[in-house]
């Protein structure tokens, strides 16, 4: 499905790479050179990647920017309270940009709905549960709820993959309209995407989930859900994330349609239809019973107390 990508930060493309003129007869016009703030956002963006602090060797081999460059953004940066120095001559995130991304977060609608859809899915599976969004051909890990056992992955907020490099990106994708979905998954020569790729595309928009169940990680597997707004767009993806060995096919089978549900039921609440709970799928009353319910994995459980 795709290059493989590990959980890393997914390194930016160079900024200098936008500045590169095409040749010959008839050739595109080259994008315009990277300005001042094109250039301080590479830096920020690759300041907020995880494993804080950073080098500044790292961080001008991210942006692909000269060291004098990012040092002197850095300085800026800092002095406005978005970087701070770190020992060793590394900077970290500021306490400004500490603020503004944690209210960003706390404002999100759909953060605070699927916090508590999260913790149930983490518990009742056992395995890392997060919330992803796409950025282009890119998906962001933004809520990340790890098991009591950590399980050994890398996974945290802010992780990135490439969009087919597994289950969050796929269920994006299936979720778009065809011609979007072809251009996202085509590959960076444009061509079209591969057999396993469409196979899996093709079994997210039938299922309802994605299952990364190919060799795209190697020692780890995921599956996931889109969760939509009142309009029908898939706004991100719920993620279930384990080992091998704890999210097989089998295991998938019995937890996607769970994840499904949970994000149909995030959904929902995001259309502002009343009298939804989190993590649960309203209960269709069987018999005049009101004890009956219906749990994340679509079950009723009658007159269990929470």
């Amino acid at each position: 499905m795709g290059k493989p990508v590990n959980s890393r930060p997914q390194q930016q493309a160079p900024a200098a790479a936008s500045a590169a003129v095409s040749e010959g007869p008839g050739a595109d016009a080259a994008p315009p050179a990277p300005g001042p703030v094109d250039k301080a956002m590479e830096v920020l963006a690759a300041l907020a990647a995880p494993g804080a602090p950073h080098r500044l060797a790292d961080l001008a081999r991210r942006t692909g920017l000269a060291k004098p460059t990012v040092h002197r953004l850095l300085r800026a940066l800092a002095a406005s309270g978005y970087a701070e120095a770190a020992t060793g001559g590394s900077y970290r995130p500021g306490p400004r940009l500490l603020g503004l991304a944690a209210g960003a977060l706390a404002d999100d609608p759909v953060l605070r709905r699927v916090g508590p859809v999260l913790d149930e899915l983490r518990v009742r599976t056992g395995l890392f549960a997060s919330y992803a969004v796409r950025d282009d051909r890119t998906v962001i890990h933004l809520d990340v709820r790890a098991p009591a056992q950590g399980l050994g992955l890398d996974l945290s907020p802010g992780s990135r993959e490439h969009v087919t490099a597994g289950a969050a990106g796929l269920a994006l994708l299936a979720a778009l309209p065809a011609e979007e979905r072809a251009l996202l998954s085509a590959g960076p020569d444009g061509a079209s995407a591969d057999d396993t790729t469409r196979e899996a595309l093709a079994a997210a928009a039938r299922d309802g989930y994605a299952f990364d169940g190919s060799d795209a990680w190697l020692d780890r597997r995921a599956l996931a859900a889109p969760v939509r707004d009142a309009t029908g767009h898939a706004v991100g993806a719920l993620v279930l994330t384990g080992l091998a060995f704890t999210l097989d096919e089998a295991t998938a089978r019995l937890y996607g349609p769970m994840v499904a549900s949970a994000a149909a039921a995030v959904s929902t609440s995001l259309a502002a239809q009343p009298g939804v709970r989190l993590g649960l799928v309203p209960a269709r009353p069987a018999g005049g019973d009101t004890g009956a319910r219906t749990s994340v994995n679509g079950l009723e459980e009658a007159g269990e107390a929470r």
